[in-house]
């Protein structure tokens, strides 16, 4: 008997990202892992990057070499528009959904900065979530509703929500690991956030 692996089996995946909004802070975690087929390949991969003047702060899940091409687009966006967040997100989810190329990649982002939280897809996606609490990947839906649970039955802040919800997926999902890192933004003004 053989197993045939596909081109799509072939390409590494990275998941997940975790978004988390209470009070004045957006936190932004990832876990380490990039799978390929069902081989883990690395352990540590840095998944949440700063951006603009460390003032925005992006996650992705999907496809590394693909999730960079859209890093790489998304800052420019950013300077385009001086830093607006929402402009850059939906000028780069409109070219994302339309250029030829790019509507090919596969990959998903989690933006903050601003007091805002977004999530953008190759669809034409601009999603800011409801209950302040945004997941993608793999385990994007076990880290959403763990989070979900400590923002309503806990006062944590943003960061160790975030952690620990990422931490109970890795738990459950076999794309996501424990090796986590969290970026944190601050605002000036206190944003509304889930539950309390």
């Amino acid at each position: 008997m053989s197993y045939v692996v596909s081109q799509q089996d072939l390409t590494p995946h990275a998941t997940t990202i975790l978004a988390v909004q209470r009070g004045n802070e957006i936190a932004v975690a990832g876990d380490g892992q990039v799978t390929v087929g069902d081989v883990v390949m690395k352990h540590r991969a840095r998944k949440v990057r700063r951006l603009y003047h460390d003032q925005v702060v992006v996650g992705f899940a999907g496809s590394v070499a693909d999730a960079f091409t859209l890093f790489d687009k998304f800052e420019r966006q950013l300077d385009q528009h001086q830093g607006n967040l929402l402009r850059a997100a939906v000028e780069l989810s409109k070219e994302w959904r339309t250029d030829r190329y790019l509507r090919h990649l596969d990959a998903m982002l989690v933006v903050a900065g601003q007091g805002q939280l977004l999530l953008l897809s190759g669809d034409g996606d601009v999603i800011e979530p409801d209950d302040g609490i945004g997941a993608i990947g793999s385990g994007g839906p076990y880290a959403h509703a763990a989070a979900r649970a400590l923002v309503l039955h806990t006062d944590l802040p943003a960061p160790v929500v975030a952690r620990r919800a990422l931490e109970i997926a890795a738990s459950i999902c076999i794309y996501t690991n424990d090796e986590i890192s969290v970026e944190t933004l601050t605002s000036g003004e206190e944003a509304p956030h889930a539950g309390g």
